[in-house]
């Protein structure tokens, strides 16, 4: 798949201009594009309906990935944005032809629930839940919005939380805690529990238990 922006090659600015690139391996497409879809074309290739598109959805589809692959994030949560992008990209297709009613989905979603609950403190993949659940991930990312209304990857960030929270009312150290429920290190943690509550890990223990840190 190629992008292409027609300029003169000057910068828009004085402040001059910066890009930032996201590279998907051809193998990886073509191996997900005949998962995602159960009629895709033989040696079917992505590529834009039209020429010209405007897809806001696409464009913060691409950042997420971006973010996501670059901030070292968890597995599920960087697969989860790879199957975002790989999504909403091909909508653009001519061809793209939707899953029929699946029976098994209802069950499906219960069951990524209750393995994520058994495995939270572990790097979940998402391929790794749905290998649990006997489906594909696109179908079981489906099933799980449907049933609970969010993604398996941020349902599962914030069981965390809420296991993150009651350790820290305890007094638990947030290094501790970030190890224990698999967070790559305490900004991880402090990342995530911020955008999630507002304020850090440590003043939230603070508040809690009025001990000092160590």
């Amino acid at each position: 798949m190629y992008f292409y922006d027609i300029h003169d090659g000057e910068a828009p600015t004085e402040d001059g201009f910066t890009y930032r690139m996201l590279y998907l391996d051809p193998q990886w497409l073509e191996r997900e594009l005949s998962a995602l879809f159960e009629d895709a074309p033989l040696n079917s290739q992505l590529s834009f309906a039209t020429t010209l598109a405007s897809d806001t959805r696409l464009a913060h589809a691409i950042s997420l990935a971006f973010e996501a692959l670059h901030g070292a994030e968890l597995r599920i949560v960087r697969q989860s944005a790879l199957d975002g992008l790989l999504e909403r990209l091909t909508t653009h297709l001519h061809w793209r032809t939707r899953y029929a009613e699946d029976p098994r989905l209802p069950r499906v979603a219960q069951k990524a629930r209750e393995y994520l609950h058994a495995n939270a403190r572990y790097d979940i993949g998402l391929d790794q839940l749905a290998a649990a659940t006997g489906v594909d991930r696109f179908r079981l990312t489906r099933a799980f919005k449907a049933a609970y209304g969010i993604a398996p990857h941020a349902y599962l960030v914030q069981l965390r939380l809420a296991t993150a929270r009651r350790l820290l009312a305890r007094g638990e150290l947030p290094a501790t805690i970030a190890m224990e429920l698999g967070f790559s290190d305490q900004s991880h943690l402090g990342r995530w529990f911020v955008r999630a509550y507002g304020l850090t890990p440590a003043l939230y223990r603070k508040r809690c238990s009025n001990l000092p840190d160590r």
